[in-house]
């Protein structure tokens, strides 16, 4: 690996496995997704995705990170990022739920989210869940050479806030490779001096460069507080909340997206 401004740039082998992790780390969201359904524990789906890694024998890289208890992030309703799977949190109908995680394989790592409805929900959550999801393909389609990283940034943040919903700021996408987390961080907003001459600032964008791209919403404030775990972040005033990511290579001619189901092949 190169390093261009302290950000790592990965050859072509190292992209190839970083394509097999992510694409793992997707097929294991498609069958958590599907397992979504009132009355499942939120425990089961951190059960089922340590099974799913010993199956493909890889070890789901969130599991002990930084004290991390659990394999994957599951997170209902008000919370934004890193809820605990727990036997005592069961899914009802309207919930909405954000999965997020990734596996380790051959020293590089995957890493992916998205958000799925628990039965029939609210026109409300089925908006957010949208246009989060539709601010991760806007930023996505930024990321290019020729253009900085805060142009990804710039896209999110506009499309969000036309739709009347907020930006997490508190937490941000980020660098990936041999380690889960790499420089750079990816804002969901423009930092305060991040356009300069109405141009979107930060690093300028290259080929190699492999980056988390993760708009985090919620409905009714960009501000959050974190439950006595320490880790459970929610929205302040516990509106509800979305969160959809990929982990995306920069190329010549733009970004290919690692974390699609179909890089992964038994």
């Amino acid at each position: 690996m190169k390093k261009f401004r302290g950000v790592f740039i990965k050859n072509e082998h190292e992209i190839e496995l970083m394509k097999i992790a992510n694409g793992m780390t997707s097929t294991i969201l498609d069958e958590l997704v599907a397992n979504v359904r009132p009355g499942v524990p939120t425990i089961f789906f951190d059960e089922l995705a340590r099974k799913m890694c010993r199956d493909m024998g890889v070890r789901p890289n969130f599991l002990g990170l930084y004290g991390f208890p659990f394999a994957l992030c599951c997170s209902v309703n008000d919370t934004i990022i890193h809820g605990f799977p727990s036997k005592d949190v069961v899914l009802k109908e309207g919930d909405m739920v954000s999965f997020d995680m990734g596996v380790e394989y051959c020293g590089f790592n995957g890493d992916s989210a998205r958000t799925a409805f628990c039965g029939e929900v609210s026109e409300e959550a089925r908006h957010l869940s949208d246009v989060t999801k539709r601010c991760l393909e806007l930023g996505i389609a930024e990321a290019h050479p020729g253009n900085n990283l805060y142009a990804i940034s710039a896209a999110v943040q506009r499309y969000a806030e036309s739709e009347g919903v907020h930006v997490i700021r508190d937490f941000v996408g980020h660098g990936v490779g041999a380690s889960l987390h790499e420089k750079p961080e990816v804002p969901n907003f423009v930092p305060r001096g991040g356009i300069v001459n109405g141009i979107p600032g930060g690093i300028p964008l290259k080929p190699g460069m492999v980056l988390a791209i993760e708009p985090m919403l919620a409905i009714g404030t960009h501000e959050v507080k974190i439950d006595s775990d320490g880790w459970t972040v929610r929205s302040r005033d516990n509106s509800l909340t979305a969160h959809w990511e990929h982990t995306v290579v920069i190329r010549s001619d733009g970004a290919e997206i690692l974390s699609a189901s179909d890089n992964y092949r038994k």
